[in-house]
This record gives C-alpha cells, structure tokens and sequence, in this order.
C-alpha cells in the first residue's frame, strides 16, 4: 500500500477505504461511526 499523505485521522481512513475501493456511501458510514466513537469517548487519545 503507498504512504497515507494526510495527517489528520478522518482524513486518513477515508485516503484508505477509496484506495481499497470501497464505495462512496460505505465510506461516508464508516466515517460517521468512527466520528461517533470519538466524540463518545469525549475527543480523548484511548492510551
């Protein structure tokens, strides 16, 4: 797999799921769940 140019995490997982192929509409869903985990867990590193 190349190297990931983003920085950020979100932006990050999308660069990987449109390389892997995933649709657009899986992709947008699972950024939607991984948005919701970290704002449950109040925006916090999880070390």
């Amino acid at each position: 797999m190349p190297p990931l140019r983003s920085v950020r995490l979100l932006d990050q997982m999308r660069e990987r799921l449109r390389y892997l192929h995933y649709s657009l509409r899986t992709g947008e869903c699972y950024l939607y769940w991984c948005r919701l985990f970290i704002r449950f867990h109040g925006r916090r590193h999880p070390a």
